[in-house]
């Protein structure tokens, strides 16, 4: 079914399920938050995956038919269908707080920048690629968003229209 040009289908169980050889399984994505970020399996256990477009996949709490014609199904979650899956916003500030890999964690002025958009040299010793950035926000350990880390420099992810000067 299609609703214009907008379609969410059920991401496939596993590979003996998947038509399209590129899509992703429910399989790969549930592996690929304890592999890159060691958030448990088990988070992620109550929800559903949907794809919209090409590797634009929203994570859905609950059932639905295993095509929806609709504008939007729960939260847009992660972008797969690119050299490196690539986390949203929205997921890490739902979920990062259960990583314990893979987390940059800033001080203020260097998440002020980071919040409003600039990139940044930063000292890393961890993996490059993308990674949950924190700041403590009243005495506990907040998730800010996505940065994306090479070669000594730390790249907001956040969309301009989620920057904010601070």
């Amino acid at each position: 079914m299609t609703h214009g040009d907008v379609t969410f289908d059920r991401v496939p169980a596993d590979d003996a399920a998947r038509e399209d050889p590129d899509a992703p399984t429910r399989e790969e994505i549930l592996d690929y938050w304890p592999d890159r970020f060691a958030i448990p399996r088990e988070v992620f256990e109550p929800y559903t995956f949907w794809e919209r477009g090409n590797g634009k996949i929203w994570l859905f709490r609950g059932e639905a038919p295993d095509t929806v014609p609709i504008q939007g199904l729960g939260m847009t979650f992660l972008r797969t269908r690119q050299e490196f899956w690539k986390p949203t916003t929205d997921a890490v500030q739902r979920f990062g707080g259960h990583a314990s890999e893979n987390v940059l964690h800033l001080d203020r002025d260097a998440a002020r920048a980071f919040v409003a958009g600039e990139d940044q040299e930063i000292e890393w010793d961890g993996d490059w690629g993308y990674l949950i950035v924190t700041h403590d926000i009243a005495g506990a350990t907040e998730p800010l968003g996505v940065g994306l880390y090479t070669y000594g420099e730390l790249k907001t992810q956040v969309a301009k229209g989620r920057q904010r000067e601070l």
